[in-house]
């Protein structure tokens, strides 16, 4: 005789729940597309770019600052210097995050969190690399370490923006911070960060 085990339907009846999230964030990582990365760097903020830089700094709880827009790669080095010594945005960021990922483990396991951010951050590392090269050499930059940075932090929009969609906020009105961040960088630009009341934008 064999005994059946409620565990065994609890388990069941939670991947039967994970499977579309799991299948959405699958969708956003195949969706990735490096065709667009940085490729508006340093043109002037349209009225898109300013609602998304506006959803995020609202967001993030700094609805004194306002987007401001870098000109060149030189102004963006000089901007991204400035994270290490003002950390209010990223302190901010990283508070979201942790709710996002609480959020996330309430629908998913750990594993298959895990899984999914792999798959994203797989998707985003070599061609955003490849983006960000292609961009940095059309305007003669030779300083590897900035186009790193800027391949690193579009990868981390991406892991980002797949949490919000695991955690089913991407239908949010107005957008999830980090799914704003991200959808200025697949319009081509590359939100440097916040300093003072300036969220600097290539």
């Amino acid at each position: 005789m064999q005994f059946h085990d409620d565990s065994d339907d609890v388990d069941f009846t939670r991947l039967l729940e994970e499977i579309p999230l799991l299948y959405k964030a699958r969708a956003f990582a195949e969706s990735l597309n490096a065709n667009t990365w940085f490729s508006r760097l340093g043109e002037p903020l349209d009225p898109r770019d300013r609602t998304l830089a506006r959803a995020y700094l609202d967001g993030l709880g700094f609805p004194e600052a306002e987007p401001a827009l870098l000109s060149d790669w030189s102004e963006a080095a000089t901007a991204a210097e400035s994270l290490d010594r003002d950390p209010v945005g990223w302190e901010a960021e990283e508070m979201l995050r942790a709710g996002l990922i609480t959020r996330v483990l309430e629908r998913l396991d750990e594993e298959a969190v895990n899984v999914a951010l792999s798959q994203v951050g797989s998707k985003t590392h070599d061609s955003s690399r490849d983006a960000v090269e292609e961009a940095a050499s059309i305007d003669d930059i030779e300083d590897m370490e900035l186009v790193h940075a800027a391949a690193g932090a579009l990868a981390q929009a991406a892991n980002g923006a797949a949490l919000v969609i695991m955690a089913e906020a991407e239908d949010d009105d107005p957008p999830h911070p980090f799914l704003a961040r991200w959808r200025l960088f697949a319009r081509g630009r590359w939100p440097v960060g916040l300093a003072g009341a300036s969220y600097n934008i290539l």
